[in-house]
């Protein structure tokens, strides 16, 4: 499971998923907390399932979940996602 240290001073929040420590900034530390959460339970569902124990691996594959899970949702509320492509493209 997650761990949620507290935010550090210098700006960096602290979380642990899958067992490795992550500095990180943003300007939400409980959203960044409840974020690291997910990961980690989708990454410990993912590796529970199958047979491998390679982290980058277990990664890939929540990846996917999590992207399957945004498809649906984009899916069922109609969202066009050319939109936020655009979007990306234009921070980029």
């Amino acid at each position: 499971m997650a761990k949620n240290p507290p935010a550090k001073p210098d700006g960096y929040t602290t979380v642990t998923i899958y067992d490795q420590p992550y500095h990180l900034t943003g300007q939400d530390p409980d959203h960044i907390h409840r974020l690291a959460e997910s990961v980690d339970a989708k990454m410990r569902a993912v590796a529970s399932q199958g047979q491998t124990v390679d982290s980058l691996r277990v990664a890939v594959l929540a990846a996917l979940n999590f992207a399957d899970e945004l498809a649906q949702a984009q899916r069922a509320n109609g969202i066009d996602t050319r939109q936020g492509h655009a979007r990306a493209k234009d921070l980029n």
